[in-house]
């Protein structure tokens, strides 16, 4: 067990024949006993600062360990959320492409059908070219007749009358 400023104080030495003085030896112990309190309250304060230390230490070491662990979470919801984005963006690729798809499939369809009705367009006029010349050269066959010189005349018998 260490020495005390109090044992140090009580400290009471044997006399010899020859001894020490003991005014110089009680003042050295005075000085002894000062020096040695303050070296225990260095001490005590030395200790409450360490053991002051030790708790923020231990308190930086717990927000270190959370940050570590709140910097593994961000990542991991980084990496899901980049994950999400790819595969949202292969969705949305796939999905124009098959707009895409339908859109020139659509387009190929009325493109047909355009040509489609464009023949029908082209069969129409022409029977109704070779109509409307069958017609012009059936009027034209009746100009040329000579029943037309007949009608003419039956106008004339008509109007006498």
């Amino acid at each position: 067990m260490p020495l005390t400023p109090l044992d140090i104080h009580n400290k009471e030495f044997t006399k010899g024949f020859r001894g020490y003085d003991e005014d110089e030896v009680n003042e050295f112990l005075d000085q002894v006993i000062k020096d040695y309190e303050a070296v225990l309250r260095e001490k005590k304060e030395l200790f409450e600062q360490v053991t002051d230390l030790d708790e923020k230490l231990g308190h930086f070491k717990n927000i270190e360990e959370t940050l570590n662990k709140s910097i593994l979470v961000a990542q991991e919801a980084a990496e899901e959320v980049r994950r999400n984005a790819q595969k949202e963006a292969q969705l949305i690729v796939k999905e124009a492409e098959k707009n895409a798809d339908r859109i020139i499939n659509d387009a190929l369809s009325k493109s047909r059908k355009v040509m489609i009705d464009m023949e029908e367009l082209k069969k129409q006029a022409s029977v109704y070219k070779m109509r409307f010349k069958m017609l012009i050269e059936a009027q034209l066959e009746m100009l040329q007749t000579d029943d037309w010189y007949d009608v003419t005349k039956e106008e004339e018998v008509f109007e006498e009358r």
